[in-house]
């Protein structure tokens, strides 16, 4: 049975999770990914979830205010093992909703373009691809993506 649990980084599973994705994507980044990982510090995320299949954490997510009205979805990852499966999108729609909790309107992220799946599933799930916002303005690999959540 899968469950999903609302945390923080200071989570033990979100942090072995985020572990595994920060050894994933440098080896998809290959040697743009010392640019990426000084944005992607967990230190500070109040709004992190894990989901659970019984005990097991099999994926994570979370979020930061990006603005007053918007927040930026952060540390999406789920264990290869269990992609496929609709695990992302879950975890995906739980932060969302969280955010409409907060009063939050939209969700702004960035992910690489070599993560095809991840541009996959933000498009399946209501992205649209908007231009590189911030720190990501003028870098080629990203692709920034908004959705009106509330």
């Amino acid at each position: 049975m899968l469950t999903i649990k609302r945390t923080t980084s200071d989570d033990a599973d979100f942090q072995q999770l985020v572990a595994h994705l920060d050894k994933y994507l440098s080896i998809i980044d290959g040697d743009e990914h010392a640019f990426y990982a000084q944005y992607n510090k967990i230190d500070t995320l109040r709004n992190a979830v894990v989901c659970y299949e019984d005990t097991v954490p099999l994926g994570c997510g979370a979020f930061k205010a990006y603005d007053t009205k918007s927040v930026e979805i952060k540390r999406m990852y789920v264990v290869p093992e269990s992609r496929g499966k609709g695990i992302a999108g879950l975890i995906l729609k739980k932060l969302e909703n969280w955010a409409v909790e907060l009063n939050y309107k939209e969700a702004v992220l960035e992910t690489g373009k070599k993560q095809t799946d991840a541009v996959h599933l933000y498009q399946k799930s209501g992205y649209t691809i908007i231009p590189n916002y911030g720190q990501y303005e003028n870098v080629e690999n990203s692709v920034c993506m908004q959705k009106i959540i509330g």
